[in-house]
């Protein structure tokens, strides 16, 4: 996004992508079909401590103006129950839209390039296995280091250690939940039921559904949850709003009072 719109002001872009193709992360999300925006996004829902940054930068660019483009590319997309969109067909659209949007604006793309090294005096100066580079701007778009396997590193952290930039202690976050070895034993055989849930730590509360995994606790309630969660914090998990307990618990002695009396003579 960046590249494309410089861009589209006339500067001269490259992209240089460690990776062998881009857009790896692209091609995942939303299980495959780019889960790329959502109908409301405010301030409030990005952690941050200068939220008028977010006010800022959604006032310049709002997720109406990322629909209006996807809708330009004839994207043919859903929406779900919180308002989050998806792609009908693949998220393979959204990366091509991307690309496409990145040829208009005249950027060129490098993969398979690793920089090596990056230094500064009036220009920035990059040491890659493709060659050498110079440039005024120098944007880093690394990423976090979420997903090791798909080739994320702390390349990012490095070079902004090395040009004495403020760093904030990264900890996961938008992550599942992971059983001890008892509860794993213990819930295991609940692994892929979805269940609505309110979840909620601290003060801070979502209303959506958790997914049993043969690992832990995941879906959007607990991904979301995890961001305002730390080690040794209390997370609690609701179930009333969703289920009759009442109903069970009579199903339950129900079912027991029909069961048929065992013979202790056998």
């Amino acid at each position: 996004m960046c590249a494309i719109e410089a861009g589209k002001r006339g500067r001269r872009v490259l992209i240089l992508e460690h990776a062998e193709k881009i857009g790896k992360k692209i091609l995942i999300s939303g299980g495959g079909r780019c889960n790329f925006t959502n109908r409301s996004v405010a301030a409030k829902n990005f952690l941050s401590d200068n939220e008028h940054f977010c006010k800022s930068a959604l006032a310049r660019y709002s997720q109406n103006d990322f629909i209006a483009l996807v809708e330009k590319h004839g994207i043919a997309y859903h929406e779900k129950t919180l308002g989050q969109l998806f792609c009908n067909d693949s998220s393979r659209e959204i990366l091509a839209m991307l690309e496409k949007e990145c040829a208009d604006a005249g950027v060129e793309i490098k993969t398979d390039c690793s920089v090596e090294s990056i230094s500064k005096d009036e220009y920035f100066y990059l040491s890659t296995n493709l060659g050498e580079f110079d440039c005024i701007s120098l944007v880093i778009a690394s990423g976090g280091l979420s997903i090791p396997k798909m080739g994320a590193t702390n390349f990012g952290y490095k070079i902004a250690e090395q040009f004495q930039l403020g760093i904030i202690p990264p900890r996961p976050a938008l992550v599942p939940l992971l059983w001890n070895e008892k509860d794993r034993r213990a819930y295991s055989e609940l692994s892929g039921i979805a269940i609505p849930v309110k979840v909620t730590c601290k003060k801070v509360m979502f209303k959506e559904n958790m997914l049993f995994t043969h690992r832990g606790l995941s879906g959007p309630a607990i991904l979301q949850i995890s961001s305002y969660w730390k080690p040794g914090e209390p997370i609690t998990i609701d179930l009333s709003e969703y289920i009759d307990f009442e109903k069970v618990f009579e199903k339950y002695r129900t079912e027991r009072l029909e069961m048929p009396a065992r013979n202790h003579n056998q």
